[in-house]
């Protein structure tokens, strides 16, 4: 198992490589001047190519993309062009919002898509199967934004149940922390949800069409003991794999989420970046979301052997 977690890791470096060498180039062959952006409306050339030479901006590519890695090797994130901040501060100001929201999104739609999907392929062909499959084609059809605005219209704006926007930290109040993230949970958890559970109703219906769950229906074993018991575990490693690959969808649900509850988390931070063409800030934040996708899926295949003991690493 050791063995296997270091090649892991070894085989993420060259994709985080890659990672760094895309969005390096992205950012900079993207149509935009930040230097331009920064001076104002009213800069004469001459300020624009002063604000330029201080960034750094006026060095060749391969200069730049040598200085960059030359600071991710020290563990430097670089300097915001915007705000002349340390990336690595900024990041470390708005991960907390985005933290919870990942953290009660993953939460929301575990707790309620396995027992969806388990129930629909226990009860495949019926009335309760049909509504769970008419309700996962709506959480991948409805925009997370559309649904977004439509939560406010209805929780805050017309009920008053629920703060329209904003995010409370923990640290200040518990009911309030809560009462601030569940709009925003349910608007982006709809699609991992609806995700979750249409793999977790064909996973398991696969299983129950197999030789060994009719054995043992044949021994006169319960049919709760057999799907609980027998047939979800067996189901269960597809289902992990989508929790896994499914966080790449969380992601980019991040940013528009934040965007629409304006909560101060990295999404919003990206966005803003994007606007003002800030290279750092862009380059860092992505960075961080590679990094915590590649060891979210590399705990995804760990835990594989917990599930199914005939995979061996």
């Amino acid at each position: 198992m050791l063995a296997y977690i270091l090649r892991r890791i070894l085989a993420t470096l060259p994709v985080m490589g890659v990672v760094v060498v895309f969005v390096f180039l992205l950012v900079r062959i993207a149509p935009g001047d930040p230097a331009a952006i920064i001076a104002g409306d009213y800069a004469t050339p001459e300020n624009i190519q002063k604000i330029r030479a201080g960034l750094g901006l006026d060095k060749p590519i391969h200069v730049q993309f040598g200085l960059y890695v030359t600071s991710l090797l020290k563990g430097d994130l670089g300097v915001s062009l915007h705000s002349r901040l340390p990336v690595r501060q900024l990041i470390l100001q708005r991960v907390e919002p985005t933290a919870a929201l990942a953290a009660s999104t993953l939460i929301f739609a575990i707790l309620l898509a396995i027992p969806m999907g388990v129930l629909a392929a226990w009860k495949a062909g019926s009335l309760i199967d049909r509504a769970v499959m008419v309700f996962t084609v709506g959480g991948f059809s409805v925009p997370i934004f559309w649904l977004g605005f439509l939560l406010i219209f209805v929780f805050s704006v017309k009920l008053d149940l629920l703060p329209v926007q904003g995010y409370v930290s923990f640290r200040e109040g518990f009911t309030p922390f809560v009462k601030h993230l569940i709009l925003p949970t349910l608007a982006l958890g709809m699609v991992y949800m609806a995700l979750l559970a249409r793999i977790t109703r064909a996973s398991l219906l696969e299983v129950l069409h197999s030789e060994y769950v009719r054995t043992a229906y044949a021994k006169g074993l319960r049919p709760s003991r057999v799907l609980f018991l027998h047939a979800l575990k067996n189901a269960a490693v597809p289902v992990l794999t989508t929790i896994g690959v499914g966080f790449a969808l969380l992601i980019g649900g991040v940013v528009i989420t934040e965007s629409v509850f304006a909560l101060p988390g990295l999404g919003r931070l990206t966005v803003d970046a994007v606007l003002q063409r800030d290279y750092a800030i862009i380059q860092g934040v992505t960075l961080l979301f590679a990094f915590v996708y590649a060891l979210l899926n590399l705990a995804v295949d760990l835990s594989y052997t917990l599930f199914d003991p005939r995979i061996r690493y």
